[in-house]
This record gives C-alpha cells, sequence and structure tokens, in this order.
C-alpha cells in the first residue's frame, strides 16, 4: 500500500548527498548516492504503487546460493517508463520482462533501473518479472548485520534463516525496498532439498514434491513490510494451538527443530499468555487472517510479520538474563514477548522511514512491562521499566537526524529510553485506562499503514489532551535529560526545570513530607511556600528525569 507517498520529498540523485531532518544538534554527516537511492522515494520509485509479489526462488543449501524470480504487480500512479528494483551484490539481477518483452536494465550499485516498453497508464494493473541469482551476504551475527544465517543442527542438518531489517529485504530477494510502501498480498515458493521444511509467512498453501526437492507454497493476505518477510529452513517439527481471541479463533503455530519438541511445548506457553496480554493493552491481533508463528532460528530472533523467529535458548528473560536487574524480567522469554509485541508495532503500524524507527522499537519495548503489568501489576510494570534505565546511553537523539538515507537514531535508546519516555506520558495522563484505549485507538488509527514520527506525536497530543510538541523535542530529538533543580529557602520550595529545550514545561509528581502534589515547573525560577522548615522532597520515580538539590 502507498499511503501519502506524496508527502514525502523526491530527492535528487547526486554523487554525494548531505540530508538534515529536524534536530536540536547542529552534527553534519555525508552519504552516498547509493545511501540515497536506497533511503529515498526517487521518481522511479514514486509514480506506481505495490499490490502483490510472487517470490519463488531455490535453495542451495550446500552451495548457499539461491536462484528464482520475483513477480511484481503494481497500480500505476502516473505515467512513467522506468522502475527501480534494489538488489544487494553479490547477487545478481540477470533478466527482467513484461508482457513477453525482455527488458533493459541498467545496474547501479544496489539499485536497478528497468526501462519499460508498454505504456504506463494511470489505474492499469501491470506486473513485471525480475529474475536473480548467486551466493547472498552471509549474516555474521544475525540479525544486527543481516543477510542469511547457514548453520547446521545438532544432527548436521542445514539450517538456515533471513534476517534484514535496517540493511534492507533486498539482501536476499529483489524487491522495492523501501519502507513507505507495503505490498497489499504475497505468494512466497521456496524449494528445498527434501529433508528439510521451509516456513514462510502467512499460511501454507500446498507443499510440491518436485524430484528431490519440495517447494513449499506460504500466501500471505494481509500488507507486509519487505523486512518482514523471512525464509527458515531446517528439520522442522510442527505443533499448533487455537486461541480464543478478540476476533475469534486465532491458529497460533510453532515450528522448532525435532530436538527441541518437547521442551518447547512447555516453554511456548508464554505466546497465550503474549496474546491474551496484548490484545488487552493494544487491541486485536492485526493479522488473524494469516495467523501467528514462532519459528525456530539459529539467531536471537526477529519481528517478521506472522512468522516471529525464535533463538532465545528456551530461556526466560535475555538468554537468561534480566536486562532491568530487577527479577521481572525472568518472568518471561524476552523474545518470545517482544518480538511478538512488534505485530503490533513494526507490523501493523510501521515507520515510513528508518530515522522513525523509534515507533517500532520504543513502543515494541514498552510492550515488555505492560507485559508484566497484566500479570503482575502495576508496581512489577514499574519497577522493570525503570529498572532497564540503566542501560541508556543517551549517546545521540532516538529519532534519527537525516531522513532519506536509510539511517536510523540511537540503536540502543530507541528501546531503553523510548520505553521510559512512553512511561513517563502514561504518568501526566494519570488515567489507566485512557491510556490503554488511546494505545488501542493507535493500532485501528493506523491499521496497516505505514506513518511518520509526526503523525504518532499528533495523535498523541489530539487523543491525551496534552499539547506534546515540547515533550517530544525534549525526549525524542536531544540527548538532554530534563533536571528538576530545587532548593529551600526559608519555609518556601524554589523550583525550575534545567536542562530542557525552548518551551519545555511538563508537569510532575513529587511528594513533600508524604503528601503528594503536581508541580508545573518552567525554565524560570518558581516558588511555593511550605508549613514545614525542614521538608523533604521526592520525586515520582516514574517520570524519566534528574533531580538535582542546591
Amino acid at each position: 500500500m502507498n499511503y501519502c507517498f506524496r508527502l514525502f520529498v523526491i530527492f535528487l540523485m547526486f554523487s554525494y548527498v548531505s540530508i538534515e531532518a529536524q534536530d536540536l544538534s547542529s552534527e553534519k554527516h555525508q552519504f552516498t548516492r547509493q545511501d540515497t537511492l536506497r533511503g529515498s522515494i526517487t521518481p522511479e520509485r514514486s509514480w506506481w504503487d505495490l499490490t502483490y509479489y510472487h517470490l519463488d526462488i531455490k535453495v542451495n543449501p550446500e552451495e548457499k546460493s539461491i536462484k528464482g524470480k520475483n513477480t511484481i504487480q503494481y497500480k500505476v500512479l502516473e505515467n512513467h517508463s522506468v522502475m527501480q528494483i534494489d538488489l544487494q551484490p553479490p547477487l545478481k539481477l540477470t533478466k527482467a520482462t513484461q508482457n513477453g518483452k525482455d527488458l533493459d536494465i541498467k545496474h547501479d550499485g544496489n539499485a536497478h533501473f528497468i526501462t519499460l516498453i508498454d505504456n504506463q497508464n494511470e489505474g492499469d494493473i501491470n506486473s513485471v518479472t525480475v529474475y536473480y541469482e548467486g551466493i547472498p551476504k552471509e549474516a555474521i551475527r544475525a540479525p544486527w548485520d543481516g543477510g542469511v544465517s547457514w548453520r547446521k543442527d545438532n544432527n548436521g542438518n542445514h539450517f538456515i534463516a533471513t534476517s534484514c531489517q535496517g540493511l534492507g529485504a533486498s539482501v536476499w530477494w529483489p524487491n522495492k525496498d523501501h519502507m513507505y510502501d507495503e505490498v497489499d498480498s504475497m505468494l512466497i515458493s521456496v524449494n528445498v532439498p527434501s529433508k528439510l521444511m521451509n516456513v514462510s509467512n502467512g499460511r501454507l498453501r500446498k507443499i510440491e514434491q518436485i524430484g528431490d526437492t519440495k517447494t513449499y507454497h506460504w500466501f500471505v493476505k494481509n500488507p507486509i513490510n519487505n523486512y518482514g518477510v523471512n525464509m527458515n529452513i531446517g528439520d522442522y517439527v510442527h505443533f499448533s494451538e487455537v486461541y480464543d481471541g478478540m476476533a475469534g479463533n486465532l491458529d497460533m503455530d510453532y515450528y522448532v527443530l525435532r530436538d527441541n519438541l518437547e521442551k518447547a511445548k512447555t516453554h511456548f506457553k508464554d505466546a497465550p499468555k503474549m496474546m491474551e496480554a496484548f490484545e488487552h493493552w493494544f487491541g486485536q491481533y492485526p493479522f488473524y487472517a494469516d495467523g501467528f508463528k514462532l519459528v525456530e532460528v539459529p539467531y536471537l530472533g526477529m519481528e517478521h510479520q506472522s512468522s516471529v523467529t525464535y533463538g532465545n535458548q528456551y530461556k526466560k528473560g535475555y538468554l537468561g538474563h534480566d536486562l532491568s536487574g530487577t527479577g521481572w524480567g525472568l518472568k518471561f522469554d524476552f523474545i518470545i514477548i517482544h518480538e511478538a509485541g512488534h505485530e503490533w508495532f513494526a507490523n501493523n503500524i510501521t515507520n515510513k522511514d528508518i530515522a522513525d524507527m523509534w515507533i517500532h522499537e520504543s513502543f515494541t519495548s514498552y510492550s515488555e512491562n505492560l507485559f508484566l503489568d497484566y500479570y503482575y501489576g502495576k508496581e512489577a510494570s514499574a519497577d522493570y521499566v525503570i529498572g532497564t534505565r540503566k542501560n541508556i546511553a543517551n549517546d545521540k537523539p532516538i529519532i534519527g537526524k537525516y531522513y532519506g538515507v536509510n539511517k536510523k537514531g540511537s540503536g540502543t535508546d530507541m528501546y531503553y529510553k523510548g520505553a521510559n519516555v512512553l512511561h513517563t506520558l502514561r504518568q501526566l495522563i494519570e488515567d489507566d485506562e485512557k491510556w490503554r484505549q488511546i494505545l488501542r485507538k493507535m493500532n485501528v488509527e493506523f491499521y496497516h499503514q505505514t506513518v511518520t514520527t509526526q503523525q504518532i506525536e499528533n495523535f498523541l497530543s489530539k487523543e491525551t489532551g496534552i499539547d506534546l510538541t515540547e515533550f517530544f523535542n525534549q525526549y525524542l530529538r536531544t540527548t538532554l535529560i530534563p533536571t528538576l533543580e530545587y532548593t529551600f529557602e526559608d519555609k518556601t520550595l524554589k523550583y525550575r526545570w534545567t536542562n530542557i529545550v525552548d518551551g519545555f514545561d511538563m508537569p510532575i509528581q513529587i511528594k513533600i513530607d508524604d503528601k503528594a502534589q503536581w508541580l508545573f515547573p518552567k525554565a524560570a525560577w518558581k516558588t511555593m511556600p511550605l508549613n514545614s522548615g525542614n521538608p523533604t522532597l521526592i520525586v515520582d520515580r516514574n517520570f524519566y528525569v534528574k533531580v538535582k538539590k542546591l
């Protein structure tokens, strides 16, 4: 789906380009033409809207190679004759055809410009088939570096999986590799040796036996972002259950290595618990038509839509560790809860530009403590998210400074800081049921859409009834932590905000001599009379701020 693409800037194709988005710092950075071709909505992308893919490939595990084609169906938005398709070396785009005619291809690094012969009339639904082959980039430290993981299980069977967030889906298959345009539906056909199984997104339509190989055909009915598409190949066994959810029966399927079946049947009980908690907080699971799957992979895991990948070694926490240091993080399997939380934030609501990746990671990190809130209560939830503050780096702003070049913001702080920012916002609302309804409405308002930060900010300001402009400028666009400075003078409290952006005036809850009340600090000193000459002030721990007594 192509949502409001005309609101984006069409970037000029210079050999080197420096693009600066809204930010409160002055750092400059240079980007290459390839960065711009990857990260911007080029003229060769903007004139057509994705409607359908059929990815049809053969995987040769022994050679670590892929060969096949992708049929790309699209709607013509404007008359144009050149189409950009992305595929990263060392894979090679070998041919492109339309209506039986071979098309000319101009290769420019990761971008491939296909010149169409037939007229492209506005409103027409057309298709192009592109052919490719080669040995794709191998992921060394998946999922962070991206590519294909070629491993073997303990029985010597091939164990293969893809992961490509940030780097882009074009690292292993040719596509329109930009987040703004999600394909409406997709068929994924993967041919593998007969002893292996491929598990991809959506529902399994059929299995074809072809000599000593099998082709698995998976159909995705819902819109899907490119990096969410995956293939997972191994000696899998399958078990399943039916969850009675908000929209009726939801198929929940699990694919694990043969030796791990019994432990998975016990350990994966976190999955229906996750579904119950998140449908409570965020509303209906967004992909009932495609079901829900957990698929074991040879890396930690990722949020592939309706095919969430799992590699947390069947341990609670993050590989057996509690990221919060409070003990609460060992009450759940981090990968099951976090990566499945992305079904709402990343797969349902998807950022248009990776600079706004906080929309994915901040809300999903926040979902971890909402899971705890649902099962263990509000204080446990607060303990957990506040405990993760020790992981905040404040190395650079959460929001990426540069748009149109596939550049994200802080890789760490969009998680832990982002979760604490949302936890702070919850305090400002002072109504947990209202906050829950806002989160649920957000997933309805932006259902199966790609969005910008501004859309999310505007939505939250409207629904909370609070102008959150400076709040988000402070927490998303700077590394400054608001600091409440205060002092006592002659039965008077003097207080103010420091380390803030212009106009920041967030109220904050405090206790003075155990009496709870709100303060409304600004940059200028304010005063409040006190009854006691020797008072004690405690700031509510749920606010992500610093406190300094002068």
